[in-house]
């Protein structure tokens, strides 16, 4: 797809793009969306609306409810908000809101939030602090992704700027997805895998949407070395976290 007059990056920018932090794959993704007038400012939390609902009751999980939540993927349409809100209290998930910045998203209830330069918020597993989940919310001259192009388009342009790192060994396109958000907002997602030297395998989930001339992306990331892959428990419940991100109402 052909790329709007007023969209005046160059391309070669962004394929040697380089990041040394943590959100190298934020970073590239929002170097797509980004005109090249435009820099990357760290956005740093103070004094805003950010709340963390109560978290939701401890409950096990079935084998039955395990399974068919496994089976169900992500080529299945997504559940009724009925459902959602019963898949989040049986994963242990909560709602986070950054009234201030106008998204909204689940997010573990044992994940601690942490500052990090260069996002918008960062939550971390206790456990194992390169699984995380952030997000990233920068100015643009888009009023949608749609401007820059389809979800293939731009998911190829995210790949071509992974496997152009020095730290990439390998990176893979899963799957591409397209849903509608609060108000019918157009929302993309992406998964993929990537093999690098710094951390090893990795399978990140990714969510963008451009509203009120701002890029949200939603950037989740989870080992998934071939020694110990990612479960199914744990691929649900980033999945559920990729599902629910969206704009605040």
């Amino acid at each position: 797809m052909a790329l709007r007059s007023s969209f005046t990056f160059s391309r070669s920018t962004f394929f040697h793009q380089r990041s040394q932090s943590s959100y190298a794959s934020s970073r590239i993704f929002v170097s797509i969306l980004l005109p090249k007038s435009t820099s990357l400012t760290c956005i740093h939390e103070s004094q805003k609306d950010m709340h963390l609902a109560p978290s939701f009751s401890k409950r096990n999980l079935n084998f039955t409810l395990l399974l068919t939540m496994f089976l169900w993927g992500q080529a299945a349409p997504l559940p009724n908000m009925g459902d959602a809100r019963l898949w989040a209290q049986e994963l242990e998930l909560q709602r986070y809101t950054d009234s201030e910045e106008g998204f909204t998203l689940l997010i573990p209830s044992s994940w601690a939030k942490v500052d990090k330069a260069g996002a918008t918020v960062l939550f971390e597993e206790k456990i194992v602090g390169s699984n995380n989940i952030g997000v990233v919310v920068s100015p643009v001259r888009l009023k949608t992704l749609e401007e820059f192009g389809t979800p293939q388009f731009v998911a190829d342009k995210l790949l071509q700027a992974e496997k152009r790192k020095e730290s990439t060994k390998e990176a893979e396109l899963i799957t591409v997805a397209e849903r509608s958000g609060e108000g019918g907002l157009q929302i993309y997602e992406f998964e993929y895998k990537v093999d690098s030297t710094r951390g090893g395998m990795k399978r990140i989930f990714s969510a963008a949407f451009v509203a009120s001339k701002k890029l949200y992306l939603l950037n989740i990331a989870h080992s998934d070395k071939p020694e110990s892959p990612l479960d199914p428990h744990k691929r649900m419940i980033l999945e559920q976290v990729l599902h629910s991100f969206d704009a605040a109402a």
